[in-house]
């Protein structure tokens, strides 16, 4: 079991390069292609929607600036696998809004990689919603790569966060091809009690005996008690010096808010390791 196919999205390389470099470590680790997609920012099927004619001058010179801002994050992505030696990669400019144009590409492919909200980021390209967006809507797990620090050896020791939940399942299940390459994955399983009837006697212990059979290195640690799971979790990974997080996230749409459970929404906003996470 292994990816195939890694979408990696981009923007200026400045915030780009550390999730290119997470992204070309895990396909040529999976020997797999590597996609890098750069939006411009804006789709111009709102323009044909609206009315707006895009020969007005304004417009015009607005598009190609957005045009050339993409193919330049294409062209760096492009030269930044060469000298990675990817050998089977390719950069994508794409027409659409950041959230919606990286969902179209996931589609067709077995992990989405892309950053953090950076709140402090004095010119974002994409909206604080952006990994929410991407989470709820794209179909596929989705590697949030951290703002403040890079990982050289991702998913090393692995952290899972079980609560034997649809959304922890498909988490886990869709990590496998990293698991398979930790050294140790140990799983956490908060406050069992709450759900001892999808844990059973031993919780954790179910899912380490399915993961074991896959060839992983599995350690069930005491059952967590707290009541800010969240905190408490991402709290867990610091003490275990975890490089990789894995879970289920949990949430939903309505209209363009989206609404994310309260251990995702930490996580999401204060992780400072890599997080897979599956909805």
């Amino acid at each position: 079991m292994s990816y195939k196919t890694v979408l990696v999205h981009l923007d200026s390389i400045s915030r780009a390069q550390d999730r290119i470099r997470f992204a070309a470590d895990i396909a040529m680790d999976n020997d797999a292609h590597l996609i890098g997609a750069s939006m411009i920012g804006v789709s111009t099927l709102t323009f044909d929607n609206s009315g707006i004619d895009e020969k007005d001058p304004a417009i015009a010179a607005h598009l190609a600036f957005l045009r050339d801002r993409a193919r330049k994050h294409a062209d760096e992505f492009e030269a930044s696998a060469k000298k990675m030696g990817l050998s089977s990669c390719e950069a994508r400019v794409v027409d659409g809004e950041p959230g919606y144009g990286i969902c179209l590409q996931a589609r067709y492919c077995d992990l989405v990689v892309i950053g953090q909200t950076n709140i402090d980021d004095p010119s974002p390209i994409v909206g604080t919603d952006f990994p929410e967006s991407v989470l709820l809507n794209c179909g596929k797990p989705v590697l949030i790569v951290p703002h403040s620090k890079y990982f050289a050896n991702v998913g090393k020791k692995s952290l899972i966060a079980w609560d034997a939940s649809r959304a922890a399942v498909r988490a886990v299940t869709d990590a496998i091809p990293m698991l398979q390459k930790a050294d140790v994955v140990q799983v956490a399983v908060f406050n069992p009690d709450s759900r001892s009837e999808a844990h059973g006697q031993n919780p954790g212990e179910d899912i380490a005996l399915f993961l074991a059979r896959h060839g992983i290195n599995v350690e069930v640690l005491p059952p967590q008690k707290d009541k800010d799971v969240g905190k408490a979790l991402l709290s867990l990974a610091g003490t275990l010096s975890s490089d990789l997080l894995v879970m289920g996230g949990y949430g939903h749409t309505r209209f363009r808010e989206f609404l994310m459970g309260g251990v995702t929404r930490t996580v999401l906003d204060e992780a400072a390791i890599p997080v897979l996470v599956s909805h």
